[in-house]
């Protein structure tokens, strides 16, 4: 059984894959945070900014099979040219995601990626991988094709302890943080990306990545 938040054709909004078109399949649950707002202050990932909690979204629900998923997310995808795109997200889509759902996926055309928070296994068989990094969570994976961490987190080490994880690409996503009142969340967002900015600059490994699908406003 899949239980699934909300699916959603829309643009891969971070990243290195920014700007592709994608199918997101939102996955319920997560280990670092209950989604419940009274638990948010003793969360290990407290600045979350997504609802994961339930099945009542978008193109939610539960799905006894792999392949009923796999389809249900096919239906989603326009018939236009380009090869099929998903992203398994979250919550932390990892406490669901297995290798039947991914050859089911693989069945239906899909490349297949996923982001974690890379504190659980990964089953084989994912196309691309991006891992972000919660707070001082500990980490299992230790390769991904991208990297990307929330900058500055209070408290997760600085990015260069992150340099050991064999990525493809290192990326710094400014934070936005939704427990900060609304009249200051611009200030506190513009002073992140600054930082976040600044450290690209002197550590250039790392690249900047902003929240496109925010920007342009789309899901």
């Amino acid at each position: 059984m899949y239980r699934i938040k909300e699916a959603f054709y829309t643009l891969q909004g971070e990243g290195a894959q920014a700007g592709r078109a994608a199918v997101f399949c939102r996955f319920s649950k997560c280990n670092l945070w209950s989604g419940r707002e009274t638990d948010r202050a003793t969360a290990v990932c407290n600045f979350c900014d997504t609802d994961f909690v339930g099945i009542d979204g978008q193109n939610g629900g539960k799905f006894g099979t792999a392949m009923a998923l796999a389809e249900h997310i096919a239906g989603l995808w326009p018939q236009a040219s380009g090869r099929p795109y998903v992203v398994c997200t979250g919550g932390e889509p990892l406490l669901q995601l297995d290798e039947p759902l991914i050859s089911a996926f693989h069945e239906c055309g899909f490349e297949v990626g996923v982001e974690t928070n890379g504190t659980l296994p990964a089953p084989a068989g994912i196309d691309w991988l991006c891992v972000s990094p919660k707070a001082n969570a500990p980490l299992v994976l230790d390769e991904c094709d991208e990297l990307k961490l929330v900058f500055p987190q209070p408290l997760a080490p600085p990015p260069e302890a992150f340099e050991n994880i064999r990525a493809r690409h290192f990326f710094l996503s400014p934070m936005a943080s939704p427990t900060v009142p609304g009249n200051q969340e611009d200030a506190v967002k513009q002073s992140n990306t600054r930082k976040a900015t600044d450290y690209c600059l002197a550590h250039p490994r790392w690249r900047l990545t902003l929240q496109m699908h925010k920007i342009i406003g789309i899901d």
